[in-house]
């Protein structure tokens, strides 16, 4: 009897442990197996949903060259070229009958801004079609005269008298045509007996109203300021370099500066004029640079704070903030967007880099192995890519 249950004991045990050797062999050679292949491939790589990239504000871009060498402060302004500035006045003293535009309006050359109306906008145009109608009648005598006297028939007294009416009559007409098309009036309607009861005040250049300093019915005289416009289509950098760094800067040195508005946007200038006389208080140069990448909200007179890059040594650069540490190591993070999926994602892969110089807030990066040129990457948030990686391990090892 004892003898039997040992045999069977044996047997049980042998069963037990050939079911866990089966259940092993399926662990690694089965379905476990493949999820561990699965947790494996993706161990590398971050994944954030489009709301988490929107509420990290995540920065993503290709790898830009930045001059890492010397450069030099400057402070300065935006500024525009004075053929791009206009104050609008009155042609004639007049009230405000309606106004066409608000402060912010983006407008064309020759826009109508507003009508005026008076009585002596009328009293112009009589006065006008009055002289006109009588210099039609003083032509004709003059010629008639002047054929007379060219005979030796008229007398030279009387051709001198009408000759005189007709060139004072011919000059007054003369100067009125020019304030009325001045007041964009169209001196052949008057001709033809119409009367226009307002006048338009029109535009001179295309930009936007910074300025609206009438109201409707006010009474405006020639010299007041109705209307401030602005064109920022060739606004530039106006900037002021200190007499120790003057020798250093020269036309075609590139700039680059940020908006107090947003720091976050870098903008690039090249100069394109350096001035040739101090400014005494402080002793400063003033240089003019283009800005190549208009973006943001510029406006004239903005204050900024520019770097004036006077070596030519470029190289790749990111911000610190692109950045992370990991032991010994460097690393930045190429940004891709999964497509194909039902909901939108990005993926970010850890890229080990080596760090040169640091400038103001950026590094200089050196690829180990080459990107393309069109790869992105962060710009920001590494630490926390790094953070999210390193959980992502942690998960996978347990």
């Amino acid at each position: 009897m004892k003898k039997s249950i040992g045999k069977f004991v044996l047997f049980l045990s042998m069963a037990l442990l050939a079911t866990a050797c089966g259940s092993d062999e399926h662990k690694e050679d089965g379905h476990d197996h493949d999820h561990d292949e699965h947790e494996e491939e993706h161990a590398d790589e971050v994944h954030l949903s489009q709301e988490q990239f929107a509420s990290l504000q995540m920065r993503v871009d290709t790898l830009k060259l930045r001059n890492m060498g010397e450069y030099v402060e400057a402070n300065g302004e935006l500024e525009v070229p004075p053929q791009n500035e206009a104050t609008v006045t009155a042609i004639i003293g007049a009230n405000v009958q309606s106004i066409k535009v608000i402060e912010g309006d983006k407008i064309k050359k020759g826009q109508v801004l507003a009508y005026l109306s008076h009585p002596d906008i009328i009293d112009v145009q009589t006065e006008y079609s009055s002289n006109w109608n009588q210099l039609q009648f003083l032509t004709s005598d003059y010629e008639r005269q002047k054929k007379l006297y060219d005979e030796n028939v008229g007398s030279g007294k009387e051709f001198q008298r009408i000759k005189s009416e007709y060139l004072a009559m011919k000059s007054r007409v003369r100067g009125s045509e020019a304030q009325l098309v001045m007041m964009g009036l169209s001196t052949v309607k008057i001709q033809q007996g119409e009367i226009y009861s307002t006048i338009p005040v029109k535009s001179p250049i295309d930009g936007h109203i910074r300025k609206v300093e009438i109201k409707i019915g006010q009474y405006v005289q020639p010299q007041t300021d109705m209307f401030e416009i602005v064109n920022i289509d060739h606004i530039h950098a106006d900037l002021m370099v200190f007499e120790k760094d003057m020798h250093k800067v020269k036309e075609g040195q590139k700039i680059r500066f940020s908006l107090p508005s947003d720091p976050t946007i870098e903008l690039d200038a090249v100069i394109y004029s350096v001035g040739k006389a101090f400014e005494q208080d402080p002793k400063a140069l003033h240089i003019h640079a283009e800005i190549e990448n208009k973006e943001g909200y510029l406006i004239p007179g903005m204050y900024i704070n520019a770097q004036i890059a006077v070596s030519n040594s470029e190289s790749i650069a990111l911000p610190e903030s692109a950045v992370v540490k990991e032991g010994d190591k460097f690393f930045i993070f190429t940004a891709e967007k999964e497509k194909g999926s039902d909901v939108e994602e990005w993926g970010f892969k850890p890229v080990e880099v080596t760090i040169g110089s640091i400038d103001n807030g950026w590094m200089e990066v050196k690829l180990i192995n080459q990107l393309d040129s069109n790869v992105q990457v962060a710009w920001n948030n590494a630490y926390y890519l790094m953070a999210e990686l390193k959980k992502g391990e942690a998960e996978h090892t347990h």
